[in-house]
């Protein structure tokens, strides 16, 4: 049986509407195909490679250009990425806005990180803030919260979130010297309130679709510290570490989301495996569970993946 044929058995029976087998069917026959994916990595590529060669060129050739050429040219830069998002961007509103075009987001994104970039040469060459540097963090963080929800945009947001949680984990560190459990403590601080935040501004119906970024950030710094605490072999790590595991992955399967599920997977399996790992073992049994684990592992979320792919 044919790909197509079996498109018209699931358009008859009800499982597919004719609107997705109109476009499935084009696509199979090759009548027409989307880049939009391939064109979205290019340009967040693009925007990547533009931010490091810059932050490259500061570096290296600033001695010879000079703190005003430095200054003035990212000024310009960035004042004219944020200009045109401005004069481009429609009215606020609490619900998705859609992009006026296919670069609008990176176009914010790439002044977002220009800015980063410039604030820190300032910060290098003149020490305005000497020991109080992280307030630039937190400066940084506001700046990109209220881009993030002005044009909404995702990228903006992930961005607020890492640099909020970079505040965080100095703040609460050069209060306890850099101490492995201030850091760990941070994240973890880190991650509760980026949820509680997440799930308030959810229900106050103001940009819900941002739920998901919110909880992706926090569900991973959240596993990753308890990680950290359980190969630190603090023993109440452990049960905290894997009932928090548990929950991401429940919850993956209830809201149909493979990436939580994924997340529950991998931070249990390091998880169980470090505590597994500290029995004594030969080398051969160490080879042989992490051989035959993995597979299980892997198995298992290609299984929950399908399952969930089929009921989504």
């Amino acid at each position: 049986m044919t790909t197509l044929e079996r498109l018209e058995g699931w358009r008859k029976s009800g499982t597919i509407r004719e609107e997705q087998y109109q476009a499935i069917s084009a696509l199979v026959r090759k009548q027409r195909f989307s880049v939009y994916l391939e064109l979205n990595v290019l340009l967040y590529l693009g925007v990547l490679f533009f931010v490091g060669g810059a932050g490259w060129t500061v570096q290296k050739y600033f001695s010879n250009l000079g703190d005003f050429a430095v200054i003035a040219s990212l000024t310009i830069m960035v004042s004219g990425c944020f200009y045109y998002c401005i004069t481009r961007t429609k009215p606020w509103s609490k619900e998705q806005v859609d992009s006026p075009n296919l670069g609008f987001d990176y176009v914010l994104y790439l002044a977002c990180l220009l800015f980063a970039v410039e604030l820190g040469y300032v910060e290098t060459r003149f020490n305005l803030l000497d020991n109080q540097w992280d307030y630039y963090l937190l400066l940084s963080t506001l700046l990109f919260f209220a881009c993030a929800y002005r044009f909404d945009n995702r990228f903006v947001l992930s961005l607020a979130l890492t640099t909020l949680a970079t505040w965080f984990g100095i703040r609460t560190s050069r209060l306890e010297f850099f101490q492995l459990s201030a850091i760990r403590g941070s994240a973890i601080s880190f991650a509760i309130v980026a949820i509680v935040a997440g799930v308030l501004l959810h229900r106050a119906g103001v940009k819900k679709h941002f739920l998901e970024t919110y909880l992706h950030i926090a569900t991973n710094v959240l596993l990753a510290a308890l990680t950290t605490g359980v190969l630190d072999k603090v023993w109440w790590y452990l049960p905290i570490a894997l009932t928090a595991c548990a929950v991401a992955f429940l919850c993956g399967l209830q809201f149909r989301r493979f990436a939580f599920v994924a997340y529950g997977i991998i931070y249990g399996y390091i998880v169980i495996s470090a505590r597994i790992l500290q029995w004594k073992m030969s080398d051969t049994q160490v080879l042989t569970y992490f051989i035959v684990s993995g597979i299980v592992v892997l198995l298992g979320m290609i299984l929950l993946a399908r399952r969930i792919g089929r009921a989504a």
